[in-house]
């Protein structure tokens, strides 16, 4: 699997930064320029945009602005890129992307047809390739890289991982952390699409061996069995970091759909006493409420002390 933290880090001793530059597809649009001036604000090294027709020009007369993905890379060499496209066109420019050799795609667009997002992971699993979303608010190691549309005031740098299906409380639960003292080393939104690139369990493999890694958040919801999965996994691993988790949607009503595509409950497939009852067995408690989250965090690291 590629090495995500080593590509949001950079490599050691690399003054040019290579390894975390990012390209913004749909730079020029409103949502993309909003979000592309707010992540040069947090520090993210914005490197290129792209937006076809429009190659020559630039974003703010500082970045330059080119017709295709691989007329992009070929000049940044950059490996991570982020899409403000319609869901329309998402399908072409994910695979610009992926055919010119971005190692990470993270997908804004929602509602994003569900036979190009499966064209777009065959691809990307073709090219070793990770894809954050379709729909998802981003990923962030705090106070170092933003790459996505997330607001930088609930994150503080730290050692807990946070990985969610909702972007809201993503945004909600990581303030609660950073206010009980507990820094992020690393947040996942992992999108509310029905189908994403990255499902809580690849995001689980991407942050379990993060060497000063002191515990993991999950937010799920309820809705298909991805969780279930994770905490499966998590027993199969043996991890024994603190873990904690949140289930959105727990009174909601069965065959109804609550927000993100795939939250909805059928019979009790994808219920949410299935997946606090899983979560049980792996010993992660379940907060009943974000604000209960650092409060179970705390005592499960004092119980690993």
């Amino acid at each position: 699997m590629t090495d995500i933290f080593g590509l949001l880090r950079g490599m050691p001793g690399d003054s040019d930064y290579e390894n975390k530059a990012v390209i913004v597809q749909g730079i020029t649009g409103a949502y993309g320029s909003l979000h592309t001036r707010q992540m040069i604000s947090y520090g993210t090294n914005i490197i290129a945009g792209v937006v076809p027709g429009k190659g020559g020009l630039e974003f703010e007369d500082k970045i330059p602005i080119y017709n295709t993905m691989q007329e992009a890379v070929d000049a940044t060499h950059a490996k991570i890129s982020i899409i403000f496209v319609p869901a329309k066109f998402f399908l072409s420019a994910a695979s610009d992307a992926l055919n010119s050799g971005i190692k990470l795609l993270v997908a804004i667009p929602e509602h994003v047809p569900i036979r190009d997002t499966m064209k777009t992971l065959e691809l990307a699993q073709e090219k070793n390739a990770i894809v954050i979303g379709p729909n998802t608010p981003g990923i962030m190691i705090p106070e170092l890289i933003k790459i996505g549309i997330m607001p930088p005031t609930p994150f503080k740098a730290g050692k807990i991982a946070v990985l969610s299906k909702s972007g809201t409380l993503l945004y909600e639960i990581s303030d609660a952390l950073t206010n009980s003292g507990f820094g992020q080393s690393i947040t996942i939104g992992i999108g509310g699409d029905p189908i994403n690139g990255t499902r809580l369990v690849d995001a689980f493999e991407m942050v379990k061996d993060i060497s000063d890694l002191e515990g993991l958040v999950v937010v799920g919801e309820i809705g298909g069995d991805s969780e279930e999965i994770l905490a499966q996994r998590i027993i199969d691993t043996g991890f024994n970091k603190p873990t904690v988790a949140y289930i959105a949607g727990r009174a909601a009503p069965k065959e109804k759909r609550m927000g993100h595509a795939g939250a909805i409950v059928m019979g009790t497939y994808g219920s949410a006493e299935s997946k606090v009852s899983m979560f049980n067995r792996a010993n992660i408690p379940v907060a009943k409420r974000p604000a209960e989250v650092p409060v179970l965090l705390a005592g499960k690291m004092e119980k690993s002390d």
